[in-house]
């Protein structure tokens, strides 16, 4: 995968922000009844400490209802996460200002190639997936309640190519939708973000030649307006008009989702159409044994398969420096790939759990944390 690097996001910077949006305890999310241990054996209740979590915004929902339920099994255990985005995530775990990092893209071949602040001598960081999350094409359009695009007219929007609602590459796809004649809002993403990452591998799998970019976290266009995290990119479709964005299906509220043409069937979003599509992808080759990261299979037409899907990784060293806190990543990370933590956020963020063969495996990664 081709993630770009950026540059150091000072610790003082996560300090602050983990400060906003820590999670008490009494906030619901996994089972209560959770059992003090988990299926591997680790013992909850003896964990003892705090975890500095940073990066996906896409993950934010996620992983408050992970952390409100890790602390009802874990009560010894204080974890923050921080929504900074993918970018800033891995940027803040590779200078160790984060004990982890969400992210929606995996490492890169360069990021892999370098040090880790936290991790042991001679020991590298492994991707787990923990989040997968169908990319919506939200918009909203008075009047318009049924809308369908397909990839070369989503790039084409995109890129600035196509302005009007009712362009003939719209309405040819509409034709009983009754589209104004008015430009075009596009928000997108103005920081370094995995959800952009993902939504330019789709048009690049599927429109090549009107996209006509690289995949990248960093938007390549100058058209629209741009918004930083999920949240920002929510709050300004909120005030927008006659506007489009992708985002995260967690952080599309109220807003209208297009459907996708998938082949030659125009497919609604879902979670279950996402799962469908990392089912029938690979691990990308040449990793580490214990790093799942995936190459996602982003021309899937398979029935009610949905290609624009996000893959989110929890980033965690092979082995840390102190094995303490690799203890305690360990144990929150083994928490989150259980089936009740898949299921909870599953239910509070739209996203699909973990199917039964990829949390065996994400167990055992886990399991793998020194």
């Amino acid at each position: 995968m081709n993630i770009k690097r950026i540059g150091t996001v000072a610790a003082i910077a996560i300090v602050g922000a983990v400060a906003l949006s820590s999670c008490a305890s009494n906030e619901g999310g996994a089972s209560d009844s959770a059992s003090a241990s988990s299926s591997s054996g680790t013992d909850y209740s003896k964990l003892s400490g705090t975890l500095t979590g940073s990066g996906s915004s896409a993950q934010q929902t996620a992983q408050a209802t992970w952390t409100a339920g890790f602390q009802n099994v874990a009560s010894g255990v204080t974890v923050n996460y921080s929504p900074d985005g993918s970018g800033a995530g891995r940027k803040n775990f590779i200078s160790g200002a984060a004990d982890f990092a969400g992210s929606d893209a995996a490492l890169s071949d360069d990021e892999l190639s370098g040090k880790f602040a936290a991790c042991a001598a001679d020991s590298k960081a492994i991707d787990i997936p923990v989040y997968i999350s169908p990319i919506a094409i939200a918009y909203k359009v008075d009047g318009v309640k049924d809308l369908t695009l397909d990839a070369k007219t989503i790039a084409g929007i995109f890129s600035g190519k196509i302005t009007k609602w009712n362009d003939s590459q719209i309405t040819a796809l509409n034709k009983d939708a009754k589209l104004p004649d008015a430009n075009i809002t596009v928000v997108h993403r103005s920081d370094d973000s995995g959800t952009t990452e993902n939504f330019s591998e789709y048009l690049d799998a599927n429109a090549k030649d009107v996209w006509g970019k690289e995949p990248s976290q960093t938007f390549p266009y100058q058209v629209g307006d741009a918004a930083a995290k999920t949240s920002g990119v929510a709050s300004s479709m909120a005030s927008a008009s006659n506007a489009i964005t992708y985002i995260d299906d967690s952080g599309a509220g109220s807003l209208d989702k297009a459907k996708l043409m998938v082949g030659d069937k125009a497919t609604t979003i879902s979670a279950e159409g996402a799962a469908t599509v990392v089912a029938d992808s690979k691990t990308v080759s040449g990793r580490a044994d214990n790093d799942l990261a995936i190459e996602i299979n982003r021309t899937d037409t398979a029935d009610n398969a949905w290609p624009l899907v996000l893959v989110s990784y929890a980033i965690a060293c092979q082995e840390y420096k102190d094995a303490e806190k690799g203890k305690l990543v360990k144990g929150y990370l083994d928490y989150v790939v259980s089936k009740d933590a898949q299921d909870a956020a599953a239910k509070e963020a739209k996203s699909a759990a973990l199917s039964s063969d990829l949390s065996e495996k994400a167990a055992k990664a886990v399991a793998s944390i020194k």
